[in-house]
């Protein structure tokens, strides 16, 4: 069973789903093997689809599942093994972009999370060779995770922004004395195995 019949069945049967449909690269056949997969969903009640979607994503079984914070809509991030990333997309339920993160010791497993998704979307950009939308998104990264993790300056390419989230994360681990899951790094390695393309 291929991945969009698996999310498409997981959801659609709730009785508050209008819609949902594979849209983007994925569904015109232009993706490369980074592209996520990103699904457009229509609900008549979408509290009660957000409550729900915890209990039906879990066949997926995903290494991290999170609400976009900078989406200019609702949005339903997941990671499964592949490494994979998954979007829900809720065009419907207009989203206001969220503040920088201030970590502390409780967060630091959702900043991690959030990195992740966001190095693995730009991993598909940059397939796509993307270079003025990956910078943009660098200086972005920086601002709103980064930064306040500590690190001074932004990064020019998706590697350094790796190697800088991972000794500012092993930081604040050490100071808010608290030890975050290797798991979805390790799961996301793959995907950056290769060297950055030109940025």
């Amino acid at each position: 069973m291929d991945l969009a019949h698996r999310v498409i069945t997981s959801v659609a049967p709730h009785p508050a789903i209008r819609s949902i449909g594979l849209v983007g690269s994925r569904a015109e056949g232009t993706a490369t093997e980074f592209s996520d997969w990103d699904f457009r969903v229509e609900a008549n009640d979408f509290a009660a689809v957000a409550e729900a979607l915890p209990r039906l994503l879990a066949p997926l079984d995903p290494l991290a599942r999170q609400w976009d914070r900078l989406s200019p809509e609702w949005c339903c991030m997941l990671i499964v093994h592949g490494p994979t990333k998954i979007d829900l997309i809720f065009p419907d339920e207009p989203h206001t972009n969220e503040a920088p993160w201030e970590p502390d010791g409780a967060n630091l497993g959702a900043i991690e999370a959030h990195f992740w998704d966001w190095m693995l979307w730009l991993r598909s950009k940059q397939a796509h060779e993307k270079a003025e939308l990956i910078a943009a998104e660098l200086e972005k990264l920086s601002v709103h995770l980064l930064a306040p993790l500590g690190v001074q300056r932004s990064p020019s390419s998706i590697s350094e922004a790796i190697a800088m989230y991972r000794h500012a994360r092993d930081e604040a681990e050490k100071r808010f004395g608290v030890t975050v899951s290797r798991d979805l790094e390790d799961a996301a390695a793959p995907a950056f195995a290769e060297p950055d393309a030109p940025t």
